[in-house]
């Protein structure tokens, strides 16, 4: 009985510990000041990629599409990016005389087509979208001719093209790494010269590890004639593991800095480099993870966090309709990840710059940042610790100097848990609203939360598995 008593007692206390844990941040008041590292804000940083395959359907089938672009729309002044590619586009065949958006045949509706052609309406199609569109085309299957055809094409067709890729993924055709940066510098030159348009590619598009497959080992090999044609280089990133290590704040600042060096060698040439494809995890995502609203708070982070390491755009792909776990939105139901990627683009709207307050080195994360005169715009905390719904739910404190005006408002990223997911009932909110499900309209009413300043600090509390966006102006 002793040691059960204390047993409890150390419980007790552990949990008290925790609900009385506290960190504090000082605002940099001006852009450049107080010792912090600031990054650009690219005006586009959020955006979506559309596997090739399914691109047609979501903007044709998917009702929620438009709107839940246009959502983000509203709170930035731009459309968000898209990119249209994946792995299907190694597998597609343009077809200039084909009036379908795309032509292929599969067993299931679950399943992904080996091989497709499609047509002149596809890219017409992309071409309707208002925002900046990236599109993949074949390499994989050596067409050089054919690809080019597409690619005068989606010039002629895309008001709005922002560059176009040659190749997903070729970190997996089996081509040792010398041979696949000589073939992409080769077709780089012949695509882009067949064009006339130099700063026309985004390169790179590889999975693997950045020490083999990267930036800096592609900008290696080419020459300044290829080097011209590049406009961005690209990586892609899905972290995966649980739900609790996925959204800690640590894995998002270990995973984002295995970029540095790649992401140095772009701006090194004076190009932007971009995650071209990402999510929680591969193969359309995990079902206990990409689900949830960790994967939302994990969304939220390593936007963010991807912005903070000169990383200029994160596209968020979206496979296989109605196959798709870490999808934002779909037919039916809203994902929870859409909550936090809201929450990413709100942010980040109008900034010009961002810093990160906090070390990197716990499960407490605090960025800024800063309107175009430099000058403080939004404080965004967040708290990563786990909770997943049993026990009792701890909570911190946040305190932030040197504020100015007299009372601040902020925003709340919340749900019941870390697993909350809407597609099973648990609606997670995002300043008390909701998105609905089947078209993604925002429910109920915005709240905002308002909290005092005395002697220029403010303190605000979090809870587990929680984020806050705090308004400075």
């Amino acid at each position: 009985m002793g040691s059960f008593k204390a047993a409890l007692t150390l419980q007790t206390l552990a949990a008290a510990t925790a609900a009385a844990t506290a960190v504090s941040y000082a605002v940099p008041t001006s852009v450049g000041s107080s010792g912090y590292t600031f990054a650009a804000v690219d005006p586009e940083p959020v955006g979506i990629s559309f596997e090739f395959f399914a691109f047609p359907s979501y903007f044709t089938n998917v009702t929620a599409t438009m709107q839940c672009l246009a959502n983000w729309q509203a709170l930035s002044g731009t459309w968000p990016p898209i990119r249209i590619g994946g792995t299907t586009q190694d597998r597609a065949t343009y077809d200039p005389t084909t009036s379908a958006y795309v032509v292929y045949t599969v067993a299931s509706a679950a399943d992904a087509p080996t091989t497709l052609t499609y047509g002149p309406k596809f890219l017409t199609l992309a071409g309707t979208y208002d925002g900046t569109v990236v599109v993949g085309l074949n390499r994989q299957l050596g067409n050089l001719t054919n690809t080019i055809l597409a690619a005068k094409e989606a010039v002629a067709g895309i008001d709005t093209l922002l560059a176009l890729e040659l190749g997903n993924e070729p970190d997996y055709w089996g081509l040792t790494a010398a041979a696949e940066f000589a073939q992409e510098d080769d077709w780089d030159i012949r695509v882009g010269s067949a064009l006339g348009k130099t700063n026309i590619i985004q390169a790179g598009t590889w999975l693997s590890s950045v020490s083999t497959w990267g930036a800096a080992e592609l900008i290696a090999t080419e020459n300044t004639t290829a080097r011209s044609y590049v406009r961005t280089y690209a990586h892609h990133n899905y972290p995966g593991g649980t739900v609790q290590s996925l959204m800690a704040h640590t894995s998002v600042v270990s995973n984002v800095a295995g970029y540095d060096s790649d992401v140095a060698a772009a701006i090194a040439v004076g190009k932007p480099y971009v995650f071209g494809e990402s999510n929680s995890a591969t193969g359309g995502g995990a079902s206990g993870v990409s689900p949830t609203f960790g994967a939302a708070l994990w969304t939220l982070d390593y936007s963010v966090r991807a912005v903070y390491a000169n990383i200029s755009r994160t596209y968020f792909h979206h496979g296989t309709v109605g196959n798709c776990q870490y999808c934002f939105w779909g037919r039916y139901d809203m994902g929870a990840p859409y909550y936090g990627a809201t929450a990413a683009v709100a942010f980040l709207a109008g900034a010009s710059h961002l810093t990160a307050l906090d070390t990197g080195s716990s499960n407490y994360a605090a960025y800024a940042t800063y309107d175009s005169a430099g000058k403080p715009l939004r404080v965004l905390l967040y708290n990563s610790d786990y909770f997943n719904g049993t026990g009792t739910r701890s909570s911190s404190t946040f305190t932030l100097s040197g504020l100015t005006a007299t009372s601040v408002k902020a925003k709340r990223l919340t749900a019941a848990n870390a697993l909350s997911r809407q597609d099973q009932g648990s609606l997670p909110t995002w300043g008390g609203q909701t998105y609905t499900n089947g078209n993604c309209v925002v429910s109920g009413t915005e709240t905002y939360e308002t909290t005092t300043v005395s002697s220029n600090s403010a303190t605000f509390t979090l809870q587990a598995s929680e984020a806050l966006v705090v308004y400075l102006q």
